[in-house]
């Protein structure tokens, strides 16, 4: 059952010429609900008569619009900043060029409620509550002065800064939950127990929301007074939130050789065969089609965290439309518990490597765009890889360069405090922090990116190879040149920078990785400076203080003894 709401809301002018608020709903259906939510917002425009409504207006219709078309893959607080931003550079715009409209902003206090959590977004001084069991609880702060003489001047609105500060929270939904959006017009004239006993005498939510901003007028009120009113009539599942949960009560497909036939598809070879995993190449007769399939092994069965873990991933998988990554192709009526992919004749460059084949620095260097392309478009989705390797990255026979398996891959956004981090890579391939603190960051794939390439051209790693479950010490990074001479100095720049042992020495994006291999000699980057041996070595440093100090003292000794 998906998550069943039901709406009201009303805005009132009241005494004034023009209603400067703007309320409004959006209720998807379908994957939009599951993946997006019901989002509410309320606006109070503010800049007089024109500016103000125009400001609140666009705000939300703007944001109702827009935050559908953010990335599934981004949180909701990530998605409803980027939208907003986007509003509030629009609004400082407008006002700015436009003299009836100088001055314009709005407040916006915004609800999202997906899956069985709720999230709240607000600025200005609407304000959310929460009726639970009869209960009223204020969840936002007003954005006011703390002056007397200021106490009704907005501190943080849409329009008045060109950064925009929202609050944001979240929590668990519970059933029967009512959330109020309401304008200063409403909670400014009533109080919070003249507001709880309206919600509690009107059940149906259209009631209670004129209910409120009738009562707030005859009681008044001066300003416009706008309410929205959500109930929660029914919860999802706990797991909604993955869209494919419906499959994790499907049976494991038995172990095939080829020849053998699954839903219509023909197996014609076993491409990969680890200790939980299986991955085939099939046909399908009807079209000729060649795809992957990809399962866990038999014996996994019934290991829950083993069949959430293969969702999650097709769940990623979906939503990484790229030309640098296979694409999920729907399966129709599967029996058992797969999904499957695009596939790609050609090899990985692991192969390529062990199949002895010689990499020169221009074939380095345009593999490396492509990888960092291929890296940035997943981090724009807030995923990071988080097993960037030769063995992982596909070369085609068409060629074009693909990030393979996000087995180990992790939603940024869909991360909560407490949640397992798991397997975080190979060893040889992580930066010196993950051994010590493996929380995922993006940056991890962009230093993975750069042992890559290093590896690409030496054969070598820049700190030696690391076995797993070794503890390793990190030094300075071996210079590639010492491998292969012929590398220019602004790549090998590239390379050390990219496998700095501080992050903070590092590259921060992928755009900016990409960039300067783009640029390469004609706009090289600096080569970054080497520590202090006291800093790289400190054993080395002291022991030679020790020797040059017993030096100076033997030569003090023989000029006393003369």
């Amino acid at each position: 059952m998906p998550l069943q709401v039901a709406l009201g809301y009303a805005s009132l002018t009241g005494p004034r010429e023009r209603n400067e608020d703007f309320c409004g709903v959006a209720t998807p259906e379908g994957q939009d609900l599951e993946n997006k939510g019901v989002i509410a917002a309320v606006a109070d425009g503010i800049g007089g008569h024109k500016g103000g409504r125009e400001a609140a207006e666009y705000t939300v219709r703007g944001l109702l619009a827009d935050y559908f078309a953010t990335p599934d893959t981004w949180s909701v607080p990530r998605a409803i900043e980027t939208v907003s931003t986007a509003l509030n550079r629009w609004v400082i715009a407008e006002g700015s060029r436009n003299a009836e409209l100088a001055g314009m902003a709005t407040t916006l206090s915004v609800v999202v409620l997906r899956g069985r959590r709720f999230y709240t977004a607000h600025i200005g001084d609407s304000r959310i509550y929460r009726f639970q069991e009869g209960r009223l609880h204020q969840l936002t702060v007003d954005h006011t002065w703390e002056h007397p003489e200021l106490n009704n001047v907005l501190s943080r609105a849409i329009g008045l800064d060109p950064r925009v500060l929202m609050d944001f929270a979240d929590g668990e939904l519970a059933l029967n939950d009512r959330f109020l959006l309401v304008s200063d017009g409403v909670w400014g004239v009533l109080p919070d127990a003249l507001i709880a006993d309206v919600l509690l005498d009107h059940p149906e939510p259209q009631g209670a929301a004129a209910a409120l901003t009738s009562l707030a007028i005859a009681h008044g009120g001066h300003d416009n007074a706008s309410a929205v009113v959500v109930d929660v009539l029914a919860l999802p599942p706990a797991n909604l939130r993955d869209s494919l949960e419906g499959a994790a009560s499907l049976p494991f497909p038995h172990r095939m050789k080829p020849g053998h036939e699954l839903d219509g598809l023909v197996v014609e070879d076993i491409l990969h065969d680890s200790r939980e995993t299986l991955l085939y190449r099939v046909s399908n007769p009807r079209n000729g089609q060649q795809l992957v399939l990809k399962t866990l092994q038999p014996g996994m069965e019934g290991d829950p965290e083993a069949t959430a873990a293969l969702l999650m991933e097709e769940w990623r998988a979906r939503r990484v439309v790229s030309p640098f990554f296979p694409q999920v192709v729907p399966a129709e009526q599967r029996s058992c518990l797969y999904y499957l992919m695009t596939w790609h004749a050609g090899a990985t460059l692991q192969v390529r490597l062990d199949g002895d084949q010689h990499f020169p620095v221009g074939e380095v260097v345009r593999h490396g765009v492509a990888l960092l392309k291929a890296i940035a478009s997943l981090h724009r989705l807030d995923i990071v890889h988080r097993d960037i390797k030769p063995d992982n990255i596909h070369l085609g026979q068409d060629g074009v360069l693909r990030i393979l398996d996000l087995g180990v891959a992790v939603s940024l956004a869909e991360r909560k405090a407490g949640d397992p981090i798991g397997q975080a890579g190979t060893p040889s391939y992580m930066a010196p922090e993950l051994f010590e603190t493996p929380e995922p960051q993006p940056g991890y794939d962009l230093y993975a990116a750069g042992v890559t390439l290093y590896h690409l051209l030496t054969r070598k790693y820049p700190y030696g190879e690391i076995e797993p479950f070794q503890t390793p010490k990190f030094g300075e990074p071996t210079r590639p040149t010492r491998w292969r001479p012929e590398i220019p100095g602004w790549l090998e720049n590239i390379l050390l920078k990219a496998v700095a042992k501080e992050a903070k020495d590092r590259f921060e994006t992928a755009e900016e990785f990409l960039l300067a291999l783009e640029r390469g000699a004609a706009r090289p980057i600096a080569a970054p400076s080497r520590q202090p041996l006291v800093q790289r070595n400190p054993l080395q440093f002291w022991k030679g203080v020790a020797a040059i100090s017993l030096a100076i003292n033997l030569i003090l000794l023989l000029k006393l003894l003369r």
